[in-house]
């Protein structure tokens, strides 16, 4: 999850398969999930950066909601091992878990990556 209008130090703007729109992804792990759904047989679409309107904790986006072949949508947050440790953290993963489940979606999953590790599409 990121602020709204996030002004990340390295932001990347590319065309990618399957995403609707410009893909503007802001760290190695969105990137890289990025890149992994476009790869992925089962996703149909998926956007990033989904701005969850009217969320108590003010104006956060959650990184990717997928929709899949089958029609069914999932939604991943990307977090970096070391911010799991921020009080900030969990309280925005739940926020986002509690936003998506009202609105029809129940399972929200966490992308960790570590250092040099790939992350799992994880269904």
């Amino acid at each position: 999850m990121r602020k709204k209008n996030y002004k990340g130090a390295k932001v990347s703007k590319r065309v990618v398969a399957k995403c609707e729109g410009v893909c503007r992804t802001y760290d190695a792990i969105q990137y890289a999930y990025a890149n992994l759904l476009s790869e992925t047989e089962e996703v149909k679409s998926f956007q990033v950066n989904v701005l969850l309107q009217g969320l108590e904790e003010g104006a956060y986006t959650s990184d990717f909601v997928i929709a899949k072949a089958d029609g069914n949508l999932m939604v991943r947050e990307c977090v970096s091992r070391k911010h799991l440790t921020k009080p900030m953290t969990p309280k925005l993963l739940d926020a986002s878990r509690n936003y998506w489940k009202s609105h029809g979606i129940p399972l929200v999953r966490i992308i960790i990556r570590h250092k040099n590790s790939r992350p799992d599409l994880a269904s």
